[in-house]
């Protein structure tokens, strides 16, 4: 296990009070896009906080060669024009919303604009695929791309299988963008590096805004079998797996003392499953109510920005999935006792 903290240069600052863009959402007008929509205001009515709804348009660089054929309207009108027009059917799905909105129309890219907004927010959500590109993609880009460049904790969730409650339209008490309350727990995959910590923190937060139960997940990779290739060596794969699960549930009991330390009123339990991290953490997320996973983990590709775990669970998840950058939190500084 590794106790070391990543640098300062390494972490986002984020102080969750000074992030007054709330919980953002980005919407498009798409399915997927509509149940985000309903699971950030659910998110933002929990926390008491600002919910920022967020729609992006982008103006093609267009040339015109006679006078004859410039448009009656500019472009970039035409543009915001349609984007307002997504963001009036936001403001309709949230008639009687209860809590604090903020409609923004920003020109850019989307995954950029987003981006640029996750700067000031506590949690940003979308939905797994939205209206553009090609309809038979596991992952959108903007699902696939911001998780990697967020500035705060990104949930994924996809209309198919969110287990939230959708009916934001078509009843009359405000009960209905309330989450709907689950026993189901909140997972987080760790590995025991200060990042899965990270990730740890922000699950414990949900776990107790959620009122239910956290469950620490560690994957333990299971041996390639080199007798394919060497089939003179002996080895007792069975007895090097069963000692090393020993050793690291040793480690997980201090993980969970940690996490306990810190969230003294939370139902706090663990497991190491062998199998492949991705498999292993994507049959949690069909009966998890959230899936919590680091955007790096301890994979010798420091310099991505994405982990290949966490952008492998984002394509094959059966439930919503946050993806937590390296925040800077003190917290990380208090590190489990290992035994």
């Amino acid at each position: 296990m590794s106790n070391e903290v990543p640098s300062a240069s390494d972490r986002v600052p984020f102080h969750a009070n000074r992030r007054d863009a709330g919980v953002l959402v980005g919407f498009d007008g798409s399915d997927n896009a509509t149940v985000a929509l309903e699971y950030a205001a659910g998110i933002a009515l929990r926390r008491g906080i600002r919910l920022t709804v967020a729609t992006a348009y982008k103006v093609p660089v267009m040339i015109y060669t006679t006078l004859a054929a410039l448009p009656h309207e500019p472009e970039d009108e035409v543009r915001r024009k349609e984007a307002e027009i997504v963001l009036t059917r936001a403001g309709q799905l949230l008639e009687g919303y209860p809590g604090e909105v903020d409609f923004r129309c920003v020109e850019g890219d989307s995954v950029g604009a987003l981006v640029g907004l996750t700067e000031h927010a506590q949690v940003a959500v979308v939905g797994a695929r939205g209206r553009g590109g090609f309809l038979g993609r596991v992952l959108g880009s903007v699902a696939s791309a911001l998780p990697a460049h967020a500035k705060c904790p990104t949930i994924v969730l996809d209309h198919r299988n969110a287990n939230v409650h959708t009916g934001v339209a078509g009843e009359e008490s405000e009960d209905r963008f309330a989450l709907t309350h689950s026993a189901a727990p909140v997972v987080a995959g760790i590995d025991g590096s200060a990042r899965s910590r990270t990730a740890v923190l922000q699950a414990a937060l949900a776990a107790v805004e959620a009122e239910t139960s956290l469950h620490l997940l560690m994957a333990l990779p299971p041996l390639d079998d080199p007798l394919i290739w060497y089939p003179e060596l002996v080895v007792d794969y069975k007895d090097l797996t069963d000692r090393r699960r020993g050793q690291l549930d040793e480690s997980l009991r201090a993980e969970i003392a940690w996490v306990e330390g810190h969230f003294r009123t939370l139902d706090v339990d663990g497991s190491v499953k062998v199998g492949d991290p991705v498999e292993v953490l994507r049959d949690a997320t069909r009966s998890a109510q959230l899936t919590v996973v680091g955007s790096r983990g301890r994979g010798a590709l420091k310099s991505a920005l994405l982990g290949s775990t966490s952008r492998a669970l984002l394509h094959h998840a059966e439930g919503p999935v946050m993806v937590v950058p390296p925040l800077d939190d003190e917290r990380l500084h208090d590190q489990p006792e290992q035994r």
